[in-house]
């Protein structure tokens, strides 16, 4: 299975007494998301399933995705590992599952799944860590398949 991580883009501080939820992504974060989403248009199969968190944020950073999007609120901002890995059915997934989110959920999984424990891991702004996992010899193993930021594409 493919497990791919997607931080949103660099957004805007909030207003006061605006929701987190509602901020938007700044020019630099608009930039950022439609360089990573043309280069993941090129890598993923059209099987590809795409999770999203709810925020204003990660909704526009997964707009120009070339894939249906499914909201996802269990991916909202403070998740748990455990409901990330849920709503991606992993490790039994078939296709390759994108999930748009957020620091500190991305960062924790990716250590759960790499180095077997929760230690907090930065996952860039506008980043995607590519996650798979195969059977070797009857015993699963899970490898970083790419780490790519939104200035390297």
């Amino acid at each position: 299975m493919d497990l791919i991580l997607w931080r949103h883009a660099d957004a805007r501080e909030p207003e006061a007494g605006e929701p987190d939820a509602d901020r938007a992504l700044t020019p630099k974060g608009e930039r950022q998301a439609a360089r990573m989403a043309n280069w993941l248009n090129r890598q993923l199969p059209g099987s590809a399933r795409v999770l999203v968190s709810p925020t204003l944020r990660t909704r526009q950073t997964a707009a120009c995705l070339e894939h249906k999007l499914r909201l996802c609120p269990d991916l909202a901002p403070g998740a748990s590992v455990d409901a990330l890995l849920g709503a991606a059915r992993w490790p039994d997934a078939k296709e390759p599952v994108v999930i748009v989110g957020h620091q500190d959920t991305l960062g924790l999984t990716a250590a759960w799944l790499l180095a077997g424990g929760v230690q907090p891991w930065a996952v860039r702004k506008g980043a995607v860590w590519w996650l798979r996992r195969r059977e070797r010899n009857g015993c699963p193993t899970v490898s970083l398949h790419a780490v790519v930021s939104p200035d390297q594409v």
